[in-house]
């Protein structure tokens, strides 16, 4: 039980903007005995999607202090509005990748991005990279 607490402790905080990653852990896991593959997946991607969950509400609820303690300057938010403008919800899709994801998740909640629309993408992008990741491990074992 314990390593599956552990593994959604640490795929929540990956998906912060904190610089952890998951990865590492969930193939450390897949190697234990006596775990489900199947959990290990649901538990990484429900606790990545929702580490992501958390950057949106920061996004919708501290736009304004950012904006004032100068951690978010308004070029950035054009960036981020031109790239949700121009390519839509998809870029939700790089939720999953190396330090664009969680600003991207962040940005969806500055920008008040559709909240269903935004766990699905989410979900599918984090799930889905689970997935890759579990079937390059199970072709190398």
């Amino acid at each position: 039980m314990m390593v599956y607490f552990t593994l959604f402790i640490v795929a929540f905080l990956s998906a912060t903007l904190l610089p952890l990653g998951s990865e590492a852990l969930l193939l450390y896991d897949m190697n234990l005995v006596g775990y489900s593959w199947l959990f290990l997946w649901c538990v990484a991607t429900l606790g990545n999607t929702l580490g992501s969950v958390l950057n949106y509400w920061l996004g919708l609820k501290g736009e304004v202090y950012l904006e004032k303690r100068g951690k978010l300057s308004a070029e950035k938010m054009q960036r981020s509005r031109a790239l949700f403008d121009k390519y839509g919800a998809f870029v939700l899709l790089l939720s999953w990748a190396p330090l664009i994801g969680d600003p991207l998740t962040f940005a969806a909640g500055v920008l008040r991005y559709d909240v269903k629309r935004f766990l699905f993408l989410v979900f599918l992008a984090k799930g889905g990279r689970y997935a890759v990741l579990f079937l390059f491990a199970k072709m190398a074992v």
